[in-house]
């Protein structure tokens, strides 16, 4: 949390990391406090807490994203369902039934590999990216909130979108015999060329000829563009949001419910109740997934 910052200011990171868990605080002549947030304990403590945090998250609704995404992909098997209002229910019921528990985790482990990594990264450059176009309080404005979460979210999905890409691989297989393991599907992108397109006066057509070869690495980046167009929106109005909310649960007539006093630093901001966090980054949670869903 960043100390700074008057009453009714908030950043995204302050659900899962506060200055009680050992940030470093300096005191300021006039009694103010500030995060150097350059420091090496600052910094490994909001990676730790980020990755924790999206690791917790990302196991509780693992198996909806299961069924979201063969949901999205239409997958066969499970494209009857995606007309009901039930569907999603009905879904991992069958692939409880036919896989078990397992079966509704199927790519988890991938999704954690990632997942660490991309949430640590995010909260980690959201705050010092934060720091730099919001150096106080005057500078804060709804627009630089954005713009810090925005940045935040494209430099996490830049360094872990090769995890997402074997994640929606594993996620998207429902074949009970010969199922493909974490290091084969990562060989099979890898190899992977596509498909050489003739064009003709009437048709487009794939052409039964050797295609052009541009296996490698950048297999592992393939529909990166309209990630990054999704992510913009996503991060930037997921931050956004939360502090927003963290404004309003801050206000007069709301603060004594859902706010307490800073256990570390008495004349500091009071910080959110734990259900108070919860409920603004739920909130935060729905506006940007609705923002950037037609992305995915």
């Amino acid at each position: 949390m960043d100390v700074t910052r008057g009453p009714g200011k908030t950043s995204n990171k302050d659900q899962i990391s506060q200055p009680s868990l050992g940030s470093t605080v300096a005191v300021k002549p006039g009694g103010s406090y500030t995060n150097n947030k350059q420091s090496l304990d600052y910094v490994l403590r909001t990676g730790l807490a980020g990755g924790l945090a999206g690791c917790a998250a990302k196991t509780i609704v693992g198996p909806l994203d299961r069924v979201k995404i063969l949901f999205q992909a239409s997958n066969p098997q499970f494209a009857k369902y995606t007309g009901s209002w039930f569907g999603v229910v009905t879904a991992m019921r069958d692939i409880n039934r036919q896989s078990g528990v397992r079966g509704l985790f199927r790519g988890h482990s991938a999704t954690l590999l990632r997942i660490f990594p991309y949430a640590a990264i995010k909260f980690l450059a959201y705050e010092q990216i934060r720091a730099i176009l919001i150096p106080s309080k005057q500078h804060e404005t709804r627009l630089r909130r954005f713009f810090s979460g925005a940045f935040a979210g494209v430099t996490s999905v830049f360094v872990t979108y090769p995890l997402e890409v074997v994640r929606v691989r594993l996620a998207f297989e429902t074949k009970e015999v010969g199922r493909s393991s974490l290091r084969s599907i990562c060989t099979q992108i890898y190899h992977e060329q596509p498909p050489r397109i003739v064009h003709s006066s009437s048709v487009v057509a794939i052409a039964a000829v050797p295609p052009v070869p541009r296996s490698g690495l950048i297999n592992f980046y393939r529909g990166f563009s309209s990630t990054l167009a999704g992510m913009l929106p996503y991060a930037g109005m997921s931050f956004l949001t939360h502090d927003t909310a963290g404004d309003w649960l801050r206000l007069p007539a709301l603060a004594p419910y859902t706010t307490t006093a800073n256990p570390k630093n008495a004349d500091a901001p009071p910080i959110l109740r734990y259900w108070a966090e919860l409920l603004a980054g739920g909130f935060a949670g729905l506006v940007s997934q609705t923002a950037s869903y037609p992305f995915e």
